[in-house]
């Protein structure tokens, strides 16, 4: 991959796809791979519905983990 994509879904699909496959070990090496900083991507994704668990290492959608919680009550 030369770029990461702007379309927010194929942008957290890829993301999550590098730090799960272990291209990268975390965010801010893949951010410096491709240029970016860790905030850009992390304020791009927010407005799309997307935050970053640092514990799970992946995007996900806003309220998943406080939902997940609630279910197990």
């Amino acid at each position: 991959m030369e770029y990461l994509p702007k379309d927010p879904a194929i942008l957290v699909s890829s993301v999550n796809m590098l730090l799960r496959d272990e291209e990268f070990d975390t965010l801010e090496s893949l951010c410096y791979n491709f240029g970016t900083q860790p905030t850009d991507i992390k304020d791009y994704l927010f407005g799309y519905g997307y935050v970053y668990s640092e514990e799970q290492r992946q995007f996900r959608p806003i309220g998943y983990n406080s939902e997940q919680n609630d279910n197990k009550r």
